[in-house]
């Protein structure tokens, strides 16, 4: 990784998602960048370093509560001792800084000797990309929504646990993982894409996350691979690519057989619809 210290251009903010939004900060930063999080402990939809699948630039973390009580000229000499060859500061225009957050990108330009770039409102089909609109499409399962605005699949990952046992004897084999940190989307069934510890390349998949009101009533996030057996040691990681169907209840495990082989069916033709 570069050495931050010779960078000459950094852009600002929380970045959650590493949304098309925040790309467009990125794309301002020239050769020599760092994007600077701002970590307000309310990331979950690229947690602590997930940011890092996401960037060609390093990353500095920066906590909020080292920071919030710098003013204007406090704040740009704490950049400037991070970056001592800082030009250039790219920014949104919702950027507030300082205490109280009471300075914005115009003080900026007052308190900063060099350049300041504002990146304006990014939209989406005229409908402006935030963070905020990417999470609550994700807890109503508009995944497809949430992916247009991000810029890539929404991807939550988590290490094995053990299932229920009767996957593999009773339904379809699944990877079960236990996921912290992340929103997790509504519950229900999608069609996914899931890389399994070490792996580079991702599995065409099926996947539900929810309580399983028909067998033990226990919440799961579990993945059932499309492609062949595959053995799971660690962790997995699962991209969501379209929402299926709701979690439902059925009156016997052959039923609820019966409409996993649905859902297989339909997440097979929707990742076929990918490679077209």
């Amino acid at each position: 990784m570069k050495d931050i210290k010779n960078s000459t251009a950094i852009a600002i903010g929380g970045f959650d998602g590493m949304h098309l939004g925040h790309q467009q900060l990125f794309s301002q930063l020239g050769e020599n960048g760092t994007v600077v999080v701002i970590e307000t402990g309310y990331a979950n939809l690229t947690p602590n370093t997930e940011r890092e699948n996401f960037s060609e630039y390093p990353i500095l973390y920066v906590e909020l509560d080292t920071i919030r009580h710098l003013d204007g000229a406090g704040f740009i000499a704490f950049l400037q001792e991070k970056f001592p060859k800082l030009s250039k500061i790219v920014v949104g225009y919702d950027f507030h800084f300082g205490k109280d957050r009471k300075y914005s990108f115009d003080d900026l330009n007052t308190l900063f000797n060099g350049e300041v770039v504002v990146v304006q409102e990014v939209t989406h089909h005229g409908d402006s990309i935030h963070s905020h609109k990417i999470r609550a499409k994700l807890q109503i399962g508009d995944i497809k929504g949430a992916n247009n605005f991000l810029g890539h699949n929404y991807t939550i990952r988590g290490k094995k646990v053990q299932g229920q046992g009767i996957g593999a004897k009773e339904l379809v084999a699944t990877i079960n993982i236990e996921s912290s940190g992340f929103l997790i989307p509504k519950e229900g069934v999608y069609a996914t894409l899931t890389r399994i510890d070490d792996e580079e390349h991702y599995h065409p998949s099926v996947s539900f996350i929810g309580h399983r009101v028909t067998t033990d009533g226990s919440f799961a996030i579990e993945s059932h691979i499309l492609d062949g057996k595959v053995i799971c040691e660690r962790n997995a990681a699962i991209s969501f690519v379209t929402f299926i169907r709701n979690n439902e209840k059925f009156d016997s495990l052959d039923e609820l057989k019966k409409a996993i082989k649905k859902d297989i069916a339909v997440a097979s033709r929707e990742l076929k619809l990918l490679q077209l």
